[in-house]
């Protein structure tokens, strides 16, 4: 089993920065992607960043260029930076993995998820 468990969340000001982390427990050997998730009041959730172990990332078109990820594949964790951040982020941000590979080397296929961490940009 895996637990993902995020952090930073908060109140910032148009034009502000905030940076989230989330960091994996469990038995885990690596894991192939993580990422961030946001879903915003009666809307879908929807992808904001991944990035593989390999170093292969994907962005919203959205945040190109304002947002970073990064991850560190020792540490099983993964950071978003946000700058220059404008209301429409205001959302709740989900920690995301998937193909985790155990202690047991055994692969598997479930997506993981994090409880959420809020962000809200609001003057």
């Amino acid at each position: 089993q895996v637990q993902l468990v995020e952090s930073g969340g908060g109140l910032v000001q148009p034009g502000g920065s905030l940076r989230l982390s989330c960091a994996a427990s469990g038995s885990i050997f690596s894991i192939w992607v993580m990422g961030w998730y946001r879903q915003a009041p009666g809307k879908q959730r929807e992808l904001v960043a991944t990035l593989t172990n390999r170093g292969e990332t994907k962005y919203a078109d959205s945040v190109k260029d304002r947002f970073t990820i990064s991850r560190d594949n020792a540490k099983k964790s993964v950071d978003l930076q946000m700058n220059s951040l404008k209301p429409d982020d205001t959302a709740v941000y989900y920690c995301y993995a998937n193909g985790v590979l155990t202690l047991t080397m055994v692969a598997e296929e479930a997506d993981y998820w994090g409880k959420g961490t809020l962000v809200t940009v609001s003057s």
